[in-house]
């Protein structure tokens, strides 16, 4: 099960939507001064070198961060959304160069105001010394809290924060089939507890049944707590036979009002700026709960 490397898909198409949606749910969160609990339940190393190591390998990011880059440097105009994203990538690579990609951890760690605290959780044996390697560089470090244990079974003893405002990434590899089973449970579990806070869950769009019918489990968990809920997807190509990440999704539960309009405009772009073919398309999809 420790096969997976986050490295390997740094600044891919997934990560674009992942952290896009990320960074506006921090910004929404922090307008009020309350101090914010964030937690990212699969941390992997924290940041990676594009031009080294497992990035190199896979070249993902010349399908992501590259791709949109080098729309937006054709001239091409792009929403504040997709500005503030990249600035917060770029803010990691003082030459100018886009060599280091920040992940969840690094993207949340710089949004830290004085009074927030992240936990971050990693079981990979190699990715635990590094994550605590970088943590252990940053100037907010004592505002972070890392932890080498099963997120699964560990989130619901962090919930609800003291504040009773948090924001939760559920990011999990889903190399193991069980993953899917145990984020069902560790979110019931979590929502039992702490009902109103803002979940993030991100996941691949496979050839799999699990991955399939994980947005469905997900609404229904949303019904049985009458809680609202946001769904997106993006694909980049439809590509029979091939063999690496197509498309990925994230579903929001207690997403803020102003994510839709946010990704209504950007959706649009992403998708046109790292289409491969013609199979590139987006969903974009919300509930909102009568209570």
């Amino acid at each position: 099960m420790f096969s997976y490397r986050h490295a390997f898909h740094a600044g891919s198409h997934a990560d674009i939507l992942k952290h896009l949606t990320l960074i506006h749910l921090v910004s929404y969160l922090q307008e009020k001064p309350v101090a914010l609990t964030m937690v990212d339940t699969h941390a992997g190393a924290g940041i990676y070198n594009l031009q080294d190591g497992f990035a190199a390998v896979s070249k993902e990011a010349e399908g992501g961060i590259f791709r949109l880059l080098k729309y937006q440097e054709a001239g091409n105009p792009i929403p504040q959304s997709i500005q503030t994203y990249l600035d917060c990538i770029q803010s990691e690579n003082s030459s100018g160069e886009m060599n280091t990609y920040p992940g969840s951890p690094f993207i949340l760690a710089r949004m830290l105001r004085p009074q927030d605290r992240l936990k971050l959780f990693e079981l990979h044996p190699k990715e635990i010394d590094i994550l605590r390697h970088n943590v252990g560089e940053l100037s907010c470090a004592k505002q972070i809290d890392v932890y080498d244990v099963d997120s699964f079974k560990r989130l619901k003893g962090l919930l609800p924060p003291p504040s009773r405002r948090g924001l939760i990434l559920i990011d999990p590899s889903y190399e193991d089939k069980q993953d899917y089973r145990h984020l069902e449970i560790a979110l019931e579990e979590a929502m039992q507890r702490f009902p109103t806070g803002c979940y993030a869950i991100w996941y691949p769009m496979l050839a799999r049944r699990e991955s399939a019918e994980l947005p469905d489990r997900l609404k229904k968990i949303c019904t049985t707590h009458k809680r609202s809920w946001l769904h997106t997807e993006l694909r980049v190509e439809n590509t029979p036979g091939e063999r690496r990440l197509q498309a990925s999704g994230m579903f929001i539960i207690n997403p803020p009002w102003t994510l839709e309009k946010n990704l209504a405009e950007a959706l649009p772009i992403i998708t046109k700026a790292l289409s491969v073919g013609n199979g590139a398309q987006y969903l974009l999809k919300s509930f909102e709960a009568k209570n």
